[in-house]
C-alpha cells in the first residue's frame, strides 16, 4: 500500500507541475499580446531581432522630430510640388483649346482619374518603399532591387487596368450627357488613356525608387519628400503625355486599327508583370487584394472630371482649368504625407489588426488629430499651417505666368483659400480615421488609404473650386 501510495502521490505532483507550466506559458502568451498593443502596456517594436536597432534609431528620430524640422524637410518638395501642379494647370490651360479636347470632350473626364493615378499608383508606391526603408527592409542591396523590381511590375499592371476602366468610365459618363457615343472617339479616348498611364507610371515609379533610396543614404526621412516629389512631376508628365498622345492619335483616327491594336499590345503585357510581380510575396498579395481602393479611387476622380468638364467651358468658370490641378494637387499631396507618417508608425509600434497604445482610440475626434502631443498631430499641425503661405506662392506665379489673363482678385483669393483649407483640413482628418481603420481590420494603409485619400482630395478640390467660381460670379454681379 505504502508503495501505490508513494507512485499516486509522484502522479500527483507532475500533473499540478504540468498544469503551473501551462498557467505560466498562457501568462506569457497574454503578456505578449499586451505588449503588441492592448492598450494595457507599453508598445513594443514588432521587427525582426536583426532590424530592431537600427529601427529603434529611426523611430527615436522620428518621434523626436520638431515642428520645425518637419517643416523644413516637407517644404521645399512641398513648393516644388505646387510649382509642377502649376505648370500642369497650365498646360491643361493652353491644351483645352486643342481639336481633341474640342471635339472628345471626355478627355477632361480623363484628366482627374488619370493624374489621380500619381495618388492611387505612384503615391502609395512611394509610401510602401518608405515603411520598407524605415523599417530597414532595404538595407540589404539585393532585397532593395528586387522589392523595387516587384513594386514596378506591380503598378504597370495596375496602370493598364486602371487606364483603361478609367477611359471606359469616361466614355459612360460622355454617353450619359451627350445621349450618344462614337466607337472611334471612344477608342481614340481608350489608347489614350492607357498609354499615358503606363508610360506616366512607369517614369514616375522609377524616380520614385532613386529618390527613396538617396533620401535613405543622406539621412532625410523618405515619408516628407517622396509623395512631394512624385505630385511635382505626376501632375505635368501625366497631362503632358495625355495632351500629346490624344493629339496624335486623334490625327490618325482614320487608321481604323490603330488604336485598339495598341490597346491590345499594352493588355497583353499584364501576364509578364504578373510574373514578375510574383516573386515578392508581399506584393503578391496586394496584386490580389488591392484592386477595390485603386478602382473605387478612379471612380471617384471621375465624378471630379465630370464637373471639370461641365465647368472648363463655361465663361463664368474662366481659370478652372488652371487652378484645378493646384488644388486638387495640393491636397493630395499633403494628405499622401501624413497618411504615410501615420502607417509608418503604425508598422514599427504594431501589428495589423491592434492599434498601439499611443493610438488606442478608434474613432478619434478632429481636436484629438490636430491638437494632441503625438508626433502625427504635430505633423498634421505643420501640413495644415502650410496650406495658405504654399497656395499663396502659387497663386503669384500663376498671375505672373498668365499675365493678366485670369483676374485674381482679393474676393477670389479669400474665397479659394478658405476652400483649400477646408479641403486640406478634411483630408487630414480623413486620413487619421482612415488609416486606424484600415489598420484594424488587417490591412496595409500603405495599400489601401492614399488612392481613398487622393481622389477625395480631387472630388473635395475640383467641388470646392467650382463653388468658388460661382460665389465670386454671384458677388461680382451685386
Amino acid at each position: 500500500m505504502k508503495i501505490e501510495e508513494i507512485q499516486q502521490r509522484k502522479r500527483e505532483v507532475r500533473t499540478e507541475n504540468g498544469d503551473r507550466s501551462r498557467h505560466k506559458g498562457k501568462q506569457k502568451s497574454k503578456q505578449r499580446v499586451s505588449q503588441a498593443g492592448s492598450g494595457e502596456g507599453e508598445d513594443v517594436p514588432l521587427v525582426s531581432h536583426k532590424q530592431q536597432a537600427d529601427g529603434k534609431e529611426v523611430m527615436a528620430k522620428l518621434e523626436e522630430e520638431s515642428a520645425g524640422a518637419i517643416a523644413l524637410q516637407v517644404l521645399f518638395p512641398y513648393l516644388l510640388a505646387g510649382l509642377g501642379m502649376v505648370l500642369a494647370g497650365m498646360v491643361l490651360d493652353s491644351v483645352q483649346h486643342w481639336d481633341v479636347f474640342q471635339t472628345i470632350t471626355e478627355v477632361f473626364i480623363l484628366v482627374p482619374a488619370l493624374v489621380g493615378l500619381k495618388g492611387n499608383l505612384e503615391m502609395t508606391l512611394a509610401s510602401r518603399l518608405s515603411t520598407a526603408a524605415n523599417t530597414g527592409q532595404m538595407d540589404d542591396s539585393r532585397e532593395q532591387w528586387k522589392l523595387a523590381t516587384c513594386n514596378l511590375a506591380l503598378i504597370q499592371v495596375q496602370a493598364t487596368v486602371v487606364g483603361l476602366l478609367a477611359a471606359v468610365a469616361a466614355v459612360v459618363l460622355g454617353s450619359l450627357s451627350k445621349g450618344y457615343v462614337k466607337l472611334d472617339q471612344a477608342a481614340v479616348l481608350c489608347a489614350s488613356s492607357v498609354t499615358t498611364a503606363f508610360v506616366a507610371s512607369l517614369s514616375l515609379g522609377l524616380v520614385m525608387i532613386l529618390v527613396i533610396i538617396g533620401s535613405r543614404k543622406v539621412g532625410i526621412n523618405p515619408d516628407n519628400v517622396a509623395t512631394p516629389i512624385a505630385a511635382s512631376l505626376g501632375d505635368l508628365i501625366t497631362l503632358s503625355l495625355l495632351a500629346g498622345i490624344s493629339s496624335l492619335l486623334f490625327k490618325y483616327r482614320d487608321i481604323v486599327y490603330l488604336s485598339p491594336l495598341i490597346c491590345t499590345a499594352f493588355i497583353s503585357l499584364i501576364p509578364l508583370w504578373v510574373a514578375v510581380a510574383k516573386q515578392n510575396p508581399s506584393i503578391s498579395t496586394v496584386l490580389k487584394s488591392g484592386w477595390q481602393p485603386v478602382i473605387v479611387a478612379m471612380s471617384i476622380s471621375s465624378i471630379g472630371g465630370l464637373i471639370l468638364d461641365k465647368t472648363v467651358t463655361d465663361p463664368n468658370f474662366e481659370g478652372m482649368a488652371v487652378f484645378t490641378p493646384v488644388i486638387n494637387g495640393v491636397g493630395g499631396n499633403l494628405v499622401a504625407i501624413q497618411a504615410s507618417r501615420i502607417s509608418t508608425f503604425l508598422h514599427f509600434w504594431s501589428m495589423p489588426g491592434v492599434l498601439p497604445h499611443k493610438m488606442r482610440q478608434h474613432w478619434p475626434t478632429p481636436c484629438t488629430s490636430f491638437f494632441s502631443s503625438d508626433v502625427n498631430s504635430k505633423s498634421s499641425r505643420v501640413l495644415f499651417l502650410l496650406v495658405v503661405p504654399g497656395h499663396l506662392v502659387f497663386l503669384y506665379t500663376i498671375n505672373l505666368l498668365q499675365g493678366g489673363h485670369i483676374a485674381i482678385t482679393l474676393t477670389f483669393v479669400l474665397f479659394y483659400l478658405v476652400a483649400a483649407l477646408l479641403q486640406v483640413g478634411i483630408l487630414l482628418y480623413a486620413a487619421d480615421l482612415i488609416v486606424r481603420l484600415m489598420w484594424r481590420k488587417g490591412l496595409d494603409p500603405d495599400n489601401f488609404s492614399i488612392p481613398y485619400l487622393t481622389a477625395l482630395g480631387d472630388l473635395l478640390g475640383t467641388g470646392f473650386l467650382a463653388l468658388c467660381f460661382r460665389i465670386v460670379w454671384i458677388l461680382s454681379n451685386y
